[in-house]
């Protein structure tokens, strides 16, 4: 007689979104009980904050609420683009030239206005429709930088001053050509991708459904890519200005070449997001030069940790070696020629 197994119970796992969704609640109801506790119960924090402490949140809550208003207008565009745009339509537009279409493809991310986060699951649509190595390649650099909204939020910060809107607009477009023109040279471009290239096509997210609850479920999706860069980021630049002694940074930041070095290590270590990025490289500003704030919005958008971490899922750890070396160098060839200028 055998023996047979009871049925097994269906499970039902939280999705995503109502993960997601159970975050945010709990996040909310931690900040409204800390309100609570202010309002009703002074008496169990009496001791003031320090002077520094003070300046530090000041800092870091100015840099966050002066962004979140870009932001909210990236995430909305973004879902517009990638949930009710419908397919076909950006190949319809392509040249022939392979040149051509990868000048094209570098300006794309005027129409594709998202953070780096969220090109990287775009460009893996478009190898998969066939676009090749090095047109992807020279979108996903030039995307972060020439998209609208970081073309607002660095008028925003920095407008016409020193130049450093334009150049980083035009450095950027030009580093995307470069990269694309580098990697069209090689000899096999399939040896550029990982094997592991088609599974990781699950990093989409395809939600299934009508478009309004696709768009409901990629509102949460860019929220919980973008939110924690932000504020992390803002932490970290009101941390920076009340932690570092301000005779150390204006000593780093009044020399040209130490300066440009500095804001590139910076830059791929906070990995902030590239639409608001430029509100952190305001906060230095005033101590660094304008080429160290260059280099800074050069790089940060294109091979900060995060950003290498999201591009090793679809490219091998040789290719994005050959791409951080010419993005540094790049990038500090032409903060170096700003500082010579202005």
């Amino acid at each position: 007689m055998t023996r047979t197994d009871p049925p097994r119970t269906a499970r039902l796992d939280p999705t995503p979104t109502a993960r997601a969704f159970a975050a945010l609640g709990i996040g909310a109801a931690v900040i409204a009980v800390l309100f609570v506790l202010d309002a009703f119960a002074p008496a169990l924090f009496p001791a003031p904050l320090s002077t520094r402490t003070q300046d530090g949140l000041t800092l870091a809550i100015s840099v966050l609420i002066e962004s979140l208003p870009f932001v909210a207008l990236g995430v909305v565009l973004s879902i517009v683009v990638q949930v009710w745009v419908p397919p076909g339509v950006i190949e319809r537009w392509m040249p022939r030239r392979a040149w051509a279409r990868r000048a094209v493809l570098s300006l794309l991310g005027m129409f594709i206005p998202v953070c780096e986060c969220g090109n990287v699951p775009f460009a893996r649509g478009l190898l998969m429709r066939g676009f090749t190595v090095s047109e992807t390649l020279s979108f996903l650099i030039a995307a972060p930088i020439v998209n609208p909204i970081v073309i607002i939020t660095t008028h925003q910060a920095f407008g016409f001053d020193d130049g450093i809107l334009v150049v980083r607009l035009i450095g950027g477009y030009l580093i995307a050509n470069l990269i694309g023109w580098l990697y069209s040279r090689h000899p096999s471009p399939d040896a550029l991708l990982t094997d592991r290239f088609r599974d990781t096509c699950a990093l989409v997210t395809h939600e299934p459904g009508s478009r309004w609850r696709r768009t409901l479920a990629q509102f949460v999706v860019e929220l919980r890519a973008v939110m924690p860069a932000l504020v992390i980021g803002s932490a970290i630049a009101g941390a920076v200005q009340v932690l570092v002694p301000r005779e150390a940074l204006l000593a780093i930041g009044s020399n040209p070449a130490l300066s440009i070095v500095a804001m590139i290590a910076l830059a791929m270590v906070v990995s902030i997001c590239s639409n608001v990025d430029s509100f952190f490289a305001l906060s230095f500003a005033s101590t660094f030069t304008p080429g160290s704030i260059v280099a800074f919005l050069l790089v940060g958008p294109l091979v900060d940790v995060k950003m290498l971490a999201l591009l090793r899922t679809t490219f091998t750890t040789r290719t994005l070696a050959g791409i951080v070396v010419v993005v540094v160098l790049a990038a500090f060839a032409i903060g170096t020629g700003v500082n010579l200028v202005v």
